[in-house]
């Protein structure tokens, strides 16, 4: 090395690597080839086994660490649980295939092949087992996360890398002389007793926080960061690795973090943009090719471990068309995923070589297959994910919708900011329309004034879209109140959706005169959304859904349960909805949609007239209470339904209430084709 190589100022260092982050994706897609791949090379290259330019020091050591870790909790806070549970057997199924496979193989090329003894021959077969999810970015932003092909892959990651560890701590404890059955009865005690603390600690924790002390984004980023590494740090006083801690925490964090809100958008953005390149530059600084040129032996190992890698994880996805019905892409899509090799190995690798288990160029001859298995992964995932992301987009559905247009009505900043939020669960992404938060001023001497602080406060409510990467147009009407200037705006933006806000009761001009809400269900052609929020949604446990008789007959019941859908896939809750008895069998087949999102129950009760005592019975704090309205005169509509939200309110104080209008009628427009209901 020369004397200004390696660099050692912090300043310059972060500079090229944060050149290598810019320039490496952009260099890689002239090559129709994903940007890791240029990361990996780039390491290599840059790294203290070639030009020498980077170290690998604590540094790298330490951001290539996180990233890790983030890349597991990135893929278990992004899992849909409500298809991960519906195909919770194909991830077991696929998670003990994928650890059998390649341990039979393992142990056939250590034993006859490298010439290890059992210990050895078992550590390098627990290394061809376990794989790491470094591909599920590419998954994820192919958007194909829900497919059951990228579940199972997800799922049966923490199946066999459990295992695998398992595998290490009983070789480790067998070449140390300490393996009784005593170690593994408290080695089961402490694992279950760790599982179970995140998964009923960690949402408690998360929940209280989010509800109580977490409004503002800054917060509720570093909480989540605080959690996940906080798992992984006790991870191994429970005999695990960090990473499985960070996927548990993860998996208990899923529910309180909406997938397409300003919270996950903070956490993808961190990850792909600092944590997991750092990971990828530090992984491909590992590769030593000067070990290759001592003999033929190095070559032997490593040509043996990347056709034995490469031949298991194929076999183990191969058997997936047949056992679990995938088709090829699933099938290949699942070989990608389960293929790179990282975590993991690189863990039971350097355990093997501090026991002396491993020597040089077995430990280069691992590393040389992570950089190929890293290598190839990125393709796989990247050609047959898109095939199936296009296959899902040629899928339509037997009824449709107008594009949806959401109208976000905005009095104040405090009140505004959870309208918008819940405007973002509410979006439908695939249509890409923006949101129109909308201030109305009152006609009068001071308007000019107001429209001036309207225009300010609107500019902060397009900057908290702007976070969750919603597109937002920012509207300002005067007119002489607010219904009127609502509904002027609704019709000339064409808005299929309407929010606003409500404190939960009226006042005696209101119950004289008509509330504004009531002025706004009027109109029939739009949904009208009504919200009291008192707490985030995020925190809620169950969505309680109220029906009021004949609202499955209504015309808008497709619009409604398809806002009903999107809610609840983005909240991960369970749905209960609340009808009539008589109604049961038709509401089933209604609702049938639904039940493939969440879990769905049906509460009856024997007449509508005991919906306001039912409700109030069993709705907790911690639910989320859904109306489905009816404007007068409609099937639906009942002298009841209109007192019900504000006695429920004034019963249920501290209840989050959305009350729903579906349309009567719905806008069809020539230049507007309908667009398939999606959630």
């Amino acid at each position: 090395m020369t004397d200004w190589l390696p660099v050692h100022d912090p300043v310059l260092v972060f500079a090229i690597v944060a050149t290598l982050i810019l320039l490496a994706p952009i260099v890689m897609e002239r090559w129709r080839m994903p940007g890791m791949i240029g990361l990996l090379l780039a390491g290599a290259l840059l790294g203290p086994n070639a030009f020498g330019v980077l170290e690998r020091d604590q540094s790298f050591v330490l951001l290539g660490t996180v990233g890790l870790l983030y890349i597991m909790f990135s893929a278990a806070v992004e899992i849909d649980l409500s298809v991960l549970k519906r195909y919770r057997l194909h991830s077991v199924g696929f998670g003990l295939l994928t650890f059998v496979v390649p341990m039979a193989l393992g142990l056939v090329a250590g034993r006859l092949v490298i010439g290890f003894e059992w210990p050895g021959a078992f550590l390098i077969a627990s290394i061809f087992a376990s794989h790491t999810l470094l591909t599920y970015p590419i998954a994820s932003r192919l958007g194909i996360t829900g497919n059951p092909a990228v579940t199972t892959a997800v799922g049966g990651t923490v199946i066999t890398d459990t295992l695998a560890l398992l595998v290490l701590v009983g070789v480790t404890s067998a070449v140390r002389g300490v393996a009784d059955n005593w170690f593994w009865v408290q080695l089961a005690l402490s694992l279950g007793l760790y599982v179970a603390a995140i998964q009923i600690g960690v949402p408690f924790i998360a929940r209280g926080f989010f509800r109580n002390l977490g409004r503002d984004g800054v917060s509720q980023f570093v909480f989540v960061l605080a959690m996940v590494f906080g798992c992984a740090a006790l991870a191994p006083l429970a005999g695990a690795e960090p990473l499985i801690g960070a996927f548990l925490a993860g998996l208990a964090l899923n529910r309180l973090i909406p997938h397409h809100g300003t919270l996950m958008n903070r956490i993808r953005f961190v990850g792909e943009a600092i944590f997991v390149p750092f990971f990828l530059i530090s992984l491909g600084m590992l590769l030593d090719l000067r070990v290759f040129l001592a003999g033929p032996y190095a070559w032997l190992v490593a040509f043996t471990l990347i056709l034995t890698v490469y031949a298991a994880k194929w076999l183990a996805a191969e058997f997936t068309r047949p056992l679990l019905g995938y088709s090829l892409d699933q099938a290949r899509l699942v070989f990608g995923l389960s293929l790179p090799h990282a975590a993991v190995t690189l863990a039971v690798t350097l355990v093997g070589h501090d026991l002396g288990l491993f020597g040089d160029a077995v430990v280069n001859g691992v590393i040389l297959m992570i950089f190929f298995t890293c290598c190839v992964a990125p393709f796989l995932v990247e050609h047959h994910g898109r095939a199936l992301a296009l296959a899902d987009s040629h899928v339509r559905p037997d009824y449709r919708l107008p594009p949806q247009r959401i109208l976000v009505a905005c009095s104040h900043l405090t009140s505004a900011c959870p309208l918008l939020d819940l405007a973002v669960l509410l979006r439908d992404r695939a249509q890409n329309q923006p949101i129109y938060p909308l201030v109305v001023i009152e006609e009068g001497f001071d308007a000019p004034e107001e429209v001036e602080r309207a225009e300010l406060m609107l500019g902060q409510t397009v900057g908290q879209l702007a976070a969750a990467e919603v597109p937002a147009q920012a509207v300002t009407r005067i007119d002489l109140n607010a219904a009127s200037g609502i509904l002027r705006a609704r019709r000339e933006l064409r808005a299929t959706e309407v929010l606003v806000g409500w404190q939960g009761s009226s006042g005696p001009r209101e119950r004289l005169f008509g509330s504004m809400l009531e002025h706004l269900a009027r109109d029939p052609e739009y949904t009208l959304v009504i919200a009291r929020q008192v707490a985030p949604l995020n925190t809620c446990r169950r969505v309680i859904v109220a029906l009021p008789p004949n609202a499955e007959h209504e015309p808008g019941f497709a619009a409604f349960v398809a806002l009903l859908g999107r809610l609840v896939r983005q909240l991960g809750a369970p749905l209960v909805v609340v009808a009539e008895a008589g109604a049961g069998s038709v509401l089933r087949r209604e609702l049938q949609p639904l039940a493939a999102l969440a879990d769905l129950r049906l509460q009856p009760v024997e007449r509508w007239t005991a919906m306001r005592r039912t409700l109030a019975g069993f709705t907790t704090p911690e639910d989320l209470l859904v109306i489905c309205g009816a404007r007068p005169g409609s099937l639906a509509w009942e002298p009841l339904l209109a007192s019900l939200p504000a006695r429920l309110a004034t019963r249920l104080p501290a209840v989050n209430m959305l009350v729903v209008y579906p349309p009567e009628r719905v806008e069809y427009r020539d230049e507007e084709p309908l667009t398939e209901i999606r959630f």
